[in-house]
């Protein structure tokens, strides 16, 4: 008879599971931070579709058409939120086909919002600064469009961190808006936009008090007109005689971080620029090329910028840029200018506040 095995002592088959090999799991890699929407017509309008979205085909206006693509694309952008280190450049992972070839991937990540095919398919998705430079209908939307809001109670107060100055707010945002407001959009109505999209508050609604209009030369209803033709924004009020308030329809511009005096001091920083002593009592037009201007220059006054993408932020032609360079040196804004034909670069310098800069005048006015 053969005898019971010892309590402690295992079967055979308890032997086969104790040496079998253990199965290591895998971490899934996380998934790119890409996204697009493409804009296809349909009957009686357009349909949205999403192509990271299943089942995603909704009918929209074609008036809101721009605003639905790009409220998606945002809230596709705050639903995947990571730290810096973890944000790779899509563009590279995809063998950079989205733009021409250049030196290669370089700078920090940022998210890129880039239109194609004449505003029927948006693309959001993280992109080194070298790529994005070279992305053509592009722009770099700001830092802090898409970080969560606040909460609306807190225990104790608590400072919160200034986050950029207002110089890369503003030049952030010009940016943004160049990408995201319609070409056909005047410089009144950009200049107008900028403000606006500083001011709003976390409803997105914005009061602009007529005095604030007047020194902008913006107390006419036209730039209203315009951006709510665009569907922009909706005057939630009637025009009173002390202020006009409205309500933003570009919900990507929501959760703006820091405190909102942060960016109402970068709001009042493009109009101290915009309204120098040698622009005062210009139109809309000279004072977004200024205040553009010295958003891209350096701490000396010299800035470098594309032909392209500062005439398309200031809503001109290549050719009435040129026409208004060579006005805003005439008027003392401006040292020089010159343009490099190979890299189709624009070049300036500023004036100082206590003098030509002699460093601009031995430049001349435009070089070829």
């Amino acid at each position: 008879m053969a005898a019971a095995p010892h309590p402690r002592e295992k079967t055979g088959a308890h032997k086969q599971e104790d040496h079998a090999p253990m199965r290591l799991r895998t971490a899934c890699p996380a998934p790119p931070r890409t996204w697009t929407v493409e804009l296809r017509p349909y009957p009686d309008g357009l349909a949205l579709v999403c192509r990271q979205c299943p089942h995603s085909y909704r009918r929209i206006a074609p008036v809101s058409a721009r605003s639905a693509a790009l409220a998606h694309l945002a809230r596709h952008a705050r639903g995947d939120l990571r730290p810096p280190h973890l944000r790779i450049c899509q563009c590279r992972e995809r063998g950079c086909r989205w733009h021409p070839r250049h030196r290669g991937c370089n700078g920090p990540i940022r998210l890129l919002l880039a239109s194609e095919h004449g505003g029927r398919i948006w693309r959001l998705a993280d992109t080194c600064t070298a790529c994005a430079a070279a992305t053509a209908q592009a722009a770099l939307v700001p830092d802090t469009a898409l970080v969560p809001s606040p909460p609306t109670a807190t225990p104790r107060r608590r400072r919160r961190p200034k986050g950029p100055d207002e110089k890369t707010r503003v030049r952030d945002m010009l940016s943004y808006l160049a990408a995201t407001l319609p070409d056909n959009n005047p410089p009144s109505a950009r200049l107008l936009a900028l403000q606006c999209a500083l001011r709003a508050d976390a409803t997105l609604h914005v009061r602009l008090p007529r005095g604030v209009l007047r020194s902008l030369r913006l107390d006419a209803p036209e730039p209203w007109c315009d951006l709510e033709r665009a569907n922009w924004l909706h005057i939630a009020a009637p025009r009173t005689t002390r202020e006009i308030t409205a309500r933003l329809l570009d919900t990507a511009l929501l959760g703006q971080a820091p405190a909102r005096p942060d960016r109402r001091r970068a709001a009042d920083w493009a109009m101290r620029v915009g309204r120098s002593p040698r622009t005062e009592g210009n139109g809309p037009l000279e004072q977004l090329a200024a205040t553009y201007l010295a958003a891209y220059a350096d701490p000396s006054g010299e800035g470098r910028k594309e032909h392209d993408q500062m005439a398309r932020a200031i809503g001109l032609s290549t050719a009435q840029l040129m026409l208004l360079l060579d006005q805003l040196r005439a008027s003392g804004l401006l040292t020089a200018w010159w343009s490099c034909p190979d890299s189709e670069d624009l070049y300036w310098m500023l004036r100082s506040a206590d003098g030509p800069q002699a460093a601009g005048e031995a430049q001349g006015s435009r070089t070829s």
